[in-house]
């Protein structure tokens, strides 16, 4: 599993660019300012780097580059969840265009960047010329220990988080205790006057029918009477008068069939007007005229509106209002509780600092191990005798990523004493110790494929070849690319490749090509030459490509 091709059209100083990539350990070589980093770059641009219109080539309306790797099996059910097709090969693509806007794709179907992102990890591993920068910073040093451990901080992240929350609440609560008090004494008091109401939600709007039922009964039950009289009971009502016009078609009905509808139709009438009549009987039977609930409604509503207004609401509010101060009462005996707030605030600081025991345990685990494979490196990089060691130092309060620091510290000769990297070790020293970390931690990385960008800065001589050799071991099991400036490493490739920069006429274009045999030896002697190919540089690369 690894990249098979990358292919950039516009990009940089790119105009076209299709390149095929094989297995084991390649290295990319030229001269200074030919563009050897810019396979990197456009790679982590399809792997969801951040991007802007700089990189699209002058004159040209958008960059495009596309990356195909073999498709790793455990990537699988990720592609099928985002809705990817599942093919034998995965082809990243991305666009961006001259106002920085950008597009992509994963085999064929739209993506985000974000998507990109998540894909990133699993495909390719890069190992920066700088990365020596980051053995002086101890977050950066932590997370590498973390990360060649194993261990995931994210649990005792939570969990201090949560601590911190806890200990926030429990110090507030302590500082405004009268505070608290007092408002509890206020709601509390506010509370038990509109208990004497009990307001439920919606009551008010039912309570005003109620009352505006009761205070109008008379007329409501008067107007019943009246509507039953019409209907059914006056001397001429309506009952009778649908009965008359039924009789009268119901005669002719055998004579005119079209009589039929009409009957119907009034016989519906009829029932309708029979249960309407029913109905307002029940009414009146069960309406009467009830003083004494009226005055209880009045008395209800107008203490409603009395405590509506002493607290500055509308009536519609005040059931509201009353189980808002409820809950607000339960949260300020919830924190005038000190002792639940401690027991609370202690029982998070236990997860803590079981967690931060956890990471501990995992990294004094770890630590001897990484020193000793790194230290062993170190012995073939020009560091003899030299000793690496990973410290852990005790902080004075744990923090949320454990309750150490990280250090790691080297000696440079056999008897030394280890001290801070960043004391005493000049910068081809941090550099080799830097390539040393990188290749023990690429060893246990799960990325196919593995990017060395001039990790061998400030090296030379023998340690440059034992690079060389390290790398190469590193591609037998991983795909390696590495862009060099050292013959010795470029020698120890399985592949070669040829960056070259050419001016045609007002622009200038990089392109890379493959090299092998005689190419290959002709460049080996202009790196060893400084530009010079000597018939001495040719028999010296020469000899280097034969060991």
């Amino acid at each position: 599993m690894s990249l098979r091709r990358i292919v950039l059209r516009d990009f940089v100083i790119v105009q076209s660019l299709e390149l095929d990539l094989g297995p084991g350990f390649g290295v990319l070589t030229g001269e200074t300012g030919a563009g050897k980093s810019i396979l990197i770059d456009a790679l982590q641009l399809a792997l969801g780097a951040r991007a802007d219109s700089g990189v699209v080539r002058e004159g040209a309306s958008r960059c495009d580059i596309a990356a195909e790797f073999d498709a790793p099996a455990t990537l699988g059910p990720w592609l099928e969840e985002q809705g990817f097709p599942v093919e034998d090969s995965l082809l990243l693509r991305r666009t961006i265009d001259t106002d920085g806007r950008s597009r992509a794709w994963i085999n064929g179907s739209a993506a985000t960047v974000a998507q990109l992102k998540a894909l990133a990890d699993g495909l390719v591993d890069i190992h920066g010329q700088h990365a020596w920068q980051s053995l002086t910073r101890a977050d950066a040093v932590r997370e590498l220990l973390d990360a060649y451990a194993g261990i995931d901080t994210g649990p005792a992240a939570r969990a201090w988080t949560q601590w911190r929350q806890r200990k926030k609440a429990l110090d507030e609560a302590t500082k405004k205790q009268h505070t608290l008090q007092q408002e509890s004494e206020r709601l509390s008091w506010q509370i038990a006057e509109v208990d004497k109401l009990a307001p439920q939600v919606d009551e008010w709007d039912e309570l005003n029918a109620q009352h505006s039922r009761l205070a109008n009964a008379q007329g409501l039950l008067d107007a019943a009477q009246i509507a039953a009289d019409a209907l059914d009971e006056a001397d001429t009502n309506a009952a009778a008068l649908i009965h008359r016009a039924l009789s009268a078609l119901q005669d002719q009905a055998r004579i005119e069939p079209q009589f039929a509808s009409a009957i119907e139709a009034l016989e519906a009438a009829l029932a309708q007007v029979q249960d309407t009549v029913h109905h307002l009987h029940q009414y009146s039977r069960h309406t009467e005229q009830d003083p004494a609930s009226l005055e209880a409604l009045d008395q209800r509503l107008s203490l409603w509106v009395s405590l509506a207004r002493r607290y500055r609401r509308t009536p519609e509010e005040l059931a509201q209002v009353h189980a808002q101060w409820k809950a607000e009462l339960a949260e300020i005996d919830q924190a005038l509780d000190i002792n639940a707030l401690e027991k609370a605030e202690r029982a998070e600081w236990k997860a803590f600092t079981a967690a931060l025991q956890s990471i501990t345990k995992e990294r004094q685990k770890a630590a001897p191990k990484l020193s000793k494979a790194v230290t062993a490196t170190m012995q073939t990089l020009g560091m003899e005798g030299g000793a690496f060691e990973v410290a852990l130092v005790a902080l004075d309060e744990p923090q949320a990523h454990g309750a150490e620091q990280v250090e790691f510290r080297v000696a440079g000769h056999a008897g030394a004493t280890p001290k801070p990297v960043g004391k005493v070790a000049s910068g081809g020293e941090l550099s080799r110790i830097a390539l040393a970390i990188s290749v023990v931690t690429s060893r246990l990385g799960h990325a196919p494929t593995l990017i060395f960008d001039e990790v061998d800065s400030g090296i030379g001589g023998a340690v440059a070849h034992t690079v060389g050799q390290l790398l190469r071991q590193l591609g037998k099991d991983r795909q390696v690319l590495a862009v060099t400036h050292l013959p010795q490493v470029a020698a120890c490739a399985d592949h070669h490749l040829l960056v070259s920069k050419l001016a045609t006429g007002k622009q200038t274009q990089s392109t890379v090509t493959p090299i092998a045999t005689e190419a290959r030896v002709r460049e080996l002697a202009r790196m060893l030459g400084g530009g010079e190919q000597s018939e001495i540089s040719l028999a010296h690369a020469r000899e280097m490509l034969a060991a």
